[in-house]
């Protein structure tokens, strides 16, 4: 699904000598790298404030600590995302309220969110799912009418713009409150390890988010709140560092691979297509077909036996997850969401797919006979 080796390999010695710079400083933890790479990243998002962290989940777990929500408390997130979404509510005592997706992006419906608020209802996550941005521009003026907190899980979708109605964009993970996402290694920026970050424009945020990442301390053994342990490494921070400055040539090559797979299977007759939305192309970390006739299954054995990989993303809604049953009420269900959970397949996108890898992928696929 992703070639992580013949990436670094490009990028092979830079890449050792910012990990030795960090050995011979021995500074392993919160060393200037961090520093570093926080600047670089808020400059290259056009964000006020980066704050590196452990990984993605502990991003969306401190910037829920940081908003002052009650045990209780209501949080509107897609039923249709990978399970940390849901995760750090629960861990926090909160309700998890999950809502159905727009059949077209995958992402969080509108319409799902209007339905979903109650007096309870203090914030919600839109999950930039697959690298395809949620409609930022009416979600945010649906939290401003009922004074919600936006927190915006980027964990999928680092480098992705969102173009608003008068023409001005946005980075996603800067329009909300609060942004999080993940350098997990398969991410549009991948570490070699885990690791995360939180974003924002608010300069009170920012500082209370710091605290609460590092034992709620702003001044070391003087503990103002209780916080946890989320630290970004310093070696992390070195590997990013190298990487960043290729972002924009990752994110390229993710879209021609995209774009080829859209031209090449334009023909196939059991599935359809992902696609681009104008107010905010794919960064495409997964490029994603809804397999039609209950053949999904089917076709990814036959993936398999032709030593192409796939997956599932995801195979059931959060709220048939035995950890997350009890979130929802007896017989809940989301069409939409039961949907895409009996019908998507993933293809396999990265930055080093080759034409070949894509030729045969795609000729594969359309040779397929049920």
């Amino acid at each position: 699904m992703v070639d992580l080796l013949s990436q670094h390999k490009k990028l092979e010695q830079p890449i050792r000598a910012a990990i030795q710079r960090v050995i011979d400083s021995s500074s392993f933890i919160k060393g200037e790298e961090v520093a570093i790479f926080e600047k670089n990243l808020s400059e290259t998002l056009e964000v006020g404030y980066v704050i590196g962290c452990a990984n993605g989940t502990d991003a969306l777990q401190v910037a829920l600590m940081a908003l002052n929500l009650m045990p209780g408390d209501e949080v509107i997130i897609p039923a249709f995302t990978y399970v940390a979404t849901a995760e750090v509510i629960a861990l926090l005592g909160l309700q998890p309220v999950m809502v159905d997706a727009d059949e077209n992006t995958f992402n969080i419906s509108l319409s799902g969110i209007a339905g979903a608020i109650t007096s309870r209802t203090r914030a919600i996550i839109p999950v930039h799912l697959f690298g395809q941005c949620a409609d930022m521009e009416p979600l945010m003026r649906l939290a401003e009418e009922h004074h919600l907190l936006v927190i915006e899980d980027n964990a999928q979708s680092l480098g992705a713009s969102y173009t608003f109605a008068d023409g001005h964009s946005r980075k996603a993970g800067t329009i909300g409150h609060i942004g999080c996402t993940s350098f997990f290694p398969t991410k549009n920026l991948g570490c070699m390890g885990d690791g995360g970050a939180v974003m924002t424009n608010d300069p009170l945020l920012a500082g209370k988010i710091r605290m609460i990442a590092s034992h709620g301390q702003r001044k070391k053994y003087y503990h103002e709140v209780v916080g946890c342990n989320s630290r970004l490494d310093t070696i992390q921070a070195a590997i990013l560092n190298v990487k960043l400055p290729h972002l924009s040539e990752y994110l390229e090559a993710r879209k021609n691979a995209a774009a080829f797979y859209t031209n090449s299977l334009k023909d196939f007759q059991h599935g359809i297509l992902p696609g681009a939305f104008p107010s905010s192309p794919p960064t495409w970390n997964q490029y994603t077909l809804i397999i039609n006739n209950g053949l999904r299954d089917t076709i990814k054995e036959y993936l398999i036996q032709n030593g192409i990989p796939s997956m599932i993303y995801y195979p059931l809604p959060l709220y048939k997850q035995v950890a997350f049953s009890k979130f929802a009420p007896a017989g809940f269900s989301l069409p939409v969401t039961e949907k895409l959970c009996k019908s998507v397949l993933s293809l396999p996108i990265h930055t080093e797919m080759t034409t070949s890898n894509l030729e045969y992928i795609s000729e594969t696929i359309l040779n397929f006979k049920k």
